[in-house]
């Protein structure tokens, strides 16, 4: 099993937020809902809700993640690719997809904070699969 692919979907994933993120934007600015203004320091101006939402949501993707892109290249580089491995690493893409879905969509903050525990739990357990590798 190989965990670079977990790890290319979600990349892909940040950036699918991301460009929705700009679009949504761009829309935002055309409809004349924020001044463009706002965007060289993101102040002196409000931001609308709806976009205040995505631009956190797309903060949330450099935040843990960045812990899972490591592991999955600890697990890469040590040989940690067994099917444990891999699956907690695509449980955690999984996980991720469906907090983007809740964050984007209908922001029940509940369910967003259990999904986010999950995924939570499932890189410690890849972390700690990885580590138990590495020392047998």
């Amino acid at each position: 099993m190989n965990t670079i692919y977990p790890a290319f979907a979600m990349m892909a994933l940040t950036i699918l937020v991301m460009l929705r993120m700009v679009m949504s934007r761009f829309s935002a600015v055309k409809a004349g809902k924020i001044d463009a203004k706002f965007f060289r320091l993101n102040r002196d101006y409000e931001e609308p809700a709806e976009l205040a939402v995505q631009t956190r949501h797309v903060t949330n993707h450099f935040e843990t993640p960045v812990i899972f892109y490591a592991l999955c290249l600890f697990a890469t580089v040590t040989g940690q690719t067994g099917i444990i491995v891999a699956s907690l690493a695509w449980a955690y893409v999984v996980c991720r997809c469906i907090h983007s879905y809740v964050h984007l969509s209908s922001n029940i903050v509940m369910n967003r904070l259990r999904i986010f525990a999950m995924s939570i739990l499932i890189l410690i357990g890849l972390w700690g699969t990885i580590l138990v590798g590495i020392m047998s």
